[in-house]
């Protein structure tokens, strides 16, 4: 029978995957494809899959005419955060007896990256009017995408943290509060985002009727 892992006329696939194994940086070492690295990594590249699809829907607005100075700001703040997920990918798929060979800022996250989340964060909640409850997403397509980004985003951090548990491999990283941050920051960047597009953000509790001297009336039964 012909190894079907040969003879490849792509240059993508190689086939070397095919029996449910991955390469790690630096090094070569191949992991098992739910390995807990690898698991880690997928997750932080579905974040910035999710996050295309924000910065797909400001291309859409840069296209038909309203893109706002505010919005055109947020579009180069998605595709900052998108290159630099790339470099949080790098630094968990790499061979942990390599460490040594990851680079700041390009194979592992470094303080300055954690800096300027920090710094972001701060310059756009002094910008907008944050919302004092829980909310529910979807009230545009672009703070939608956000959140999405956002969720799966959690996601990555959780892997990365069952990870930190149980390999020595990310002591001393800047990972994990650069993820805390980032997840942060793209709630922020969704409320920035509907307040951009002249939205109101839609809280969890509906708000309570008033009475005629505007108090707020008790809740009534729905049964």
């Amino acid at each position: 029978m012909t190894d079907p892992r040969i003879d490849y006329d792509s240059a993508v696939a190689t086939g070397r995957g095919d029996d449910g194994t991955t390469a790690l940086l630096f090094g070569g070492v191949r992991v098992k494809k739910d390995d807990l690295r690898t698991e880690a990594y997928g997750a932080v590249d579905e974040a910035v899959a999710a996050l295309g699809l924000a910065r797909a829907e400001l291309s859409v607005m840069a296209a038909d005419g309203t893109m706002t100075p505010r919005l055109e700001r947020l579009a180069g703040l998605v595709l900052r955060i998108q290159r630099e997920l790339f470099v949080v990918g790098a630094e968990l798929a790499t061979n942990p007896e390599a460490r040594d060979k990851a680079r700041d800022d390009v194979t592992r996250v470094s303080e300055r990256m954690v800096e300027g989340m920090d710094a972001m964060l701060r310059e756009v909640e002094a910008q907008i009017d944050l919302p004092q409850e829980f909310v529910v997403p979807g009230e545009t397509r672009l703070s939608a995408g956000l959140e999405m980004g956002r969720t799966v985003l959690r996601r990555a951090e959780r892997r990365a943290v069952t990870l930190s548990y149980h390999d020595e491999g990310l002591a001393g990283s800047r990972l994990l509060p650069y993820l805390n941050r980032l997840a942060d920051l793209l709630w922020v960047l969704a409320r920035a985002a509907e307040q951009a597009e002249a939205h109101a953000a839609t809280v969890v509790r509906p708000e309570r009727k008033r009475g005629s001297r505007g108090e707020a009336e008790p809740e009534r039964s729905e049964r």
